[in-house]
């Protein structure tokens, strides 16, 4: 009716499943105030550099000519 549990080799490991520690973990160091300041410049210089990138590119993105037109240049005309 009831069986015997085999024995296992390194029987503690089998058993360290069942184990709980009543120690925690030491809580987190909060950031300093130097560090909070750095990773906010951080990230405000990284939302302005794509800011500026998409402002400076936009006018190579827009075609403000109409597509049945064509550039050419001053030389093309022979003047």
């Amino acid at each position: 009716m009831f069986r015997r549990r085999e024995p296992v080799p390194f029987a503690s490991l089998a058993e360290a499943d069942r184990f709980r520690s009543n120690i925690a973990p030491p809580p987190r160091e909060r950031a300093s105030a130097g560090q909070l300041a750095g990773r906010w410049l951080l990230g405000l210089s990284i939302v302005a550099a794509l800011a500026g990138a998409l402002v400076i590119g936009m006018p190579a993105l827009s075609s403000d000519q109409p597509s049945g037109q064509t550039q050419h240049s001053q030389a093309a005309d022979g003047r």
